[in-house]
C-alpha cells in the first residue's frame, strides 16, 4: 500500500472514532434529561403527605392537685378511751350518723347528778313563790332560789354537753375517707401572662398517671385575683365531674387549658426545614420537587400549623427531604396522585 493510502485509511478511523465520542456525549445530557422527569434511577425516592385542613387549640400546660369540694377532719372535742368504732373506710354516712363512741360512764353519771340537783332547786323554788304569795317568805329569798334553779339549769346543760362530745357524728351526708361528691377541684398555678386569657367556663382536661388513657374534662371555676410576687403565677381551679369517685383529694394531675381554637392547616413537623430565620417545606408537583418558604404557627402532638405558604390539599414531602432541591425528579414511594386536587370536583 503507498504512503498516501495509509494517510488516507488513518484518516477514516479517527473520523468514526470522533463521531463515536461526539455520539456519547451528546447522549449523556438527553439520558439525565429523562432520569430528570422521574423515570430514571436518578430521581430522589420521597414519602409524601397532604396538607389537611384542621383545628388548632392553643393551650395552657400545668400540674394540679385535686381537693375535696367539701371535706372536714373530723376529731371529738374531747379525749378519752374509744368504746367503739362504728364506720369503716368507703361507707355512705347521713348526716349525724354515729362514727366513734368513747367511753361516756362518767359524763352520763354527771348528767344524772346535774338533773337531781335541779328538780331540787325547782321544788325549793315553787314551794317559795307559794310562801310568797302569803307574804310568809321575803322576795330576796325567792329571788335566791330563783339564781339556784338557773345555776342547776346551767350546770344540766353543761353535763350534757360534755357527754354529747362523747360522741362524734357526722357533720354531713358523705363517705367515710372520701367525700360522696359528683365533683372534685382541681387547683393548679398558671403564668401571669395569661391572666387576661384565662376565663371562667373555659374547658379544661386532666390526666392522671394512676389512670394511663383516661382524661377527666371539667371547667375553670374560680380564678384567683392575685398573682404570686415569688413565682409570678396565680392560682386557678376547675371543676371536674367524680361520679366513680375515683379522684381522691390530693391526687397529683396534669392540666390542659384550651385558651383558644381556631381552623387551621396543619402538616407534619418532619416535613419542615429550617435555614438561618426562614423555614421551608418542599411540595411535589409533575414528579418535581417545589420549595417553598412558609410562615408556622403553634406546634402539637407532632403536627405545625401553616400560616403562609402551604394551603390545604397540598402535597408535601415528609420522608426524603435530606438530598432534594429545588426543581429536582423525585420517586414518590407508592401509587399517590401528585396532582393538585380539582376544587369543582364532588364527593358523589
Amino acid at each position: 500500500m503507498s504512503l498516501f493510502k495509509q494517510v488516507v485509511a488513518a484518516a477514516v478511523v479517527l473520523a468514526a472514532v470522533g463521531s463515536g465520542a461526539l455520539f456519547h456525549y451528546r447522549s449523556a445530557p438527553e439520558a439525565g434529561a429523562e432520569a430528570a422527569v422521574g423515570r430514571g434511577p436518578d430521581a430522589v425516592p420521597v414519602e409524601i403527605t397532604r396538607a389537611e385542613a384542621g383545628t388548632m387549640r392553643e393551650r395552657i400546660e400545668a400540674v394540679g392537685t385535686t381537693l375535696a369540694r367539701q371535706a372536714v377532719d373530723i376529731v371529738p372535742l374531747t379525749s378519752g378511751r374509744v368504746a367503739a368504732i362504728e364506720l369503716r373506710p368507703g361507707q355512705p354516712v347521713e348526716a349525724g350518723t354515729v362514727l366513734v363512741r368513747l367511753d361516756d360512764l362518767m359524763e352520763q353519771a354527771a348528767v344524772s347528778e346535774a338533773q337531781a340537783s335541779l328538780r331540787e332547786a325547782e321544788l325549793a323554788l315553787e314551794r317559795a313563790r307559794k310562801l310568797r304569795a302569803n307574804n310568809t317568805v321575803a322576795q330576796a329569798t325567792v329571788d335566791e332560789l330563783e339564781a339556784a334553779f338557773a345555776g342547776a339549769r346551767a350546770r344540766l346543760d353543761g353535763a350534757q354537753k360534755q357527754l354529747a362530745d362523747r360522741t362524734v357524728r357526722a357533720p354531713f351526708a358523705g363517705v367515710v375517707g372520701i367525700r360522696r361528691v359528683d365533683e372534685v377541684e382541681i387547683e393548679f398555678a398558671v403564668p401571669e401572662i395569661f391572666f387576661g386569657r384565662v376565663r371562667l367556663g373555659q374547658t379544661v382536661s386532666a390526666t392522671s398517671a394512676a389512670f394511663p388513657g383516661r382524661t377527666f374534662s371539667g371547667r375553670i371555676a374560680t380564678i384567683d385575683t392575685r398573682v404570686a410576687e415569688v413565682s409570678r403565677a396565680f392560682r386557678v381551679r376547675a371543676v371536674t365531674p367524680n361520679p366513680d369517685l375515683v379522684l381522691p383529694a390530693g391526687m397529683f394531675m396534669h392540666v390542659s387549658v384550651v385558651l383558644e381554637q381556631r381552623p387551621a392547616v396543619l402538616i407534619p413537623e418532619q416535613a419542615v426545614l429550617a435555614e438561618g430565620d426562614s423555614t421551608y417545606v418542599f411540595t411535589v408537583r409533575d414528579e418535581r420537587a417545589e420549595r417553598r418558604k412558609v410562615r408556622l404557627g403553634q406546634r402539637e402532638a407532632g403536627t405545625v400549623e401553616v400560616l403562609e405558604g402551604v394551603a390545604a390539599g397540598d402535597v408535601v414531602v415528609e420522608s426524603g427531604l435530606q438530598r432534594l432541591r429545588d426543581g429536582v425528579a423525585v420517586r414518590v414511594a407508592g401509587a399517590v396522585d401528585t396532582a393538585a386536587p380539582d376544587p369543582g370536583a364532588s364527593d358523589g
